[in-house]
């Protein structure tokens, strides 16, 4: 894959899902490299992913899926929302995945998904989102160039590993939207 070029960001479908698992798994491998035990990322299988993406994506309904295709139709990028697994900060939609490739970064894929899931979930009366990210996450900058501001702090496991997150809130959607539509990439 090359980076460059144009991208669209759309509903995911069930068609998807192996694109999906190409970039779960690159991303996870390079995202979460020295976070998570390589054991663990070593044997993270494209079949597997794509099993339970496509799952996910024929559920769908609240759960919502969005992908970044490249101008030849390739999955390039993805990001999950929905409203609020848990709600103790009052914030009303959650942002539950995003990931890019690496190949495609910093040409705006990960804002323009962000935009679009900020304006579904708008769509859906949330006035308000959070997302969660390894405190560890070379990436979690991103969302505090976003606007996010980190609102709190806990420790869950993740392949046999305790390890802190953060999470980023926007008390107000529209400040997302704002800070996604900038022509500069992040």
């Amino acid at each position: 894959m090359s980076a460059g070029g144009t991208f669209t960001v759309l509903r995911a479908r069930a068609g998807d899902a192996a694109g999906i698992a190409r970039v779960h798994v690159a991303a996870w491998r390079s995202a979460y490299a020295g976070i998570l035990p390589d054991t663990y990322l070593t044997k993270l299988s494209e079949r597997a992913v794509m099993g339970q993406w496509a799952y996910l994506l024929r559920a769908q309904g609240a759960f919502s899926v969005f992908v970044a295709k490249e101008r030849r139709g390739n999955v390039v990028g993805y990001g999950s929302c929905d409203l609020a697994r848990r709600n103790p900060l009052g914030y009303e939609g959650e942002i539950q995945t995003l990931y890019v490739h690496d190949d495609f970064r910093q040409i705006g894929l990960g804002r323009a998904l962000m935009a679009e899931m900020a304006r579904h979930l708008r769509a859906r009366d949330c006035a308000s989102l959070l997302v969660w990210v390894l405190r560890d996450n070379p990436s979690r900058w991103f969302y505090a160039a976003l606007g996010g501001k980190p609102v709190a702090e806990e420790t869950i496991s993740v392949a046999g590993s305790k390890l802190p997150q953060v999470a980023y809130g926007w008390p107000d959607i529209s400040a997302l939207l704002e800070k996604s539509a900038s022509p500069r990439d992040l």
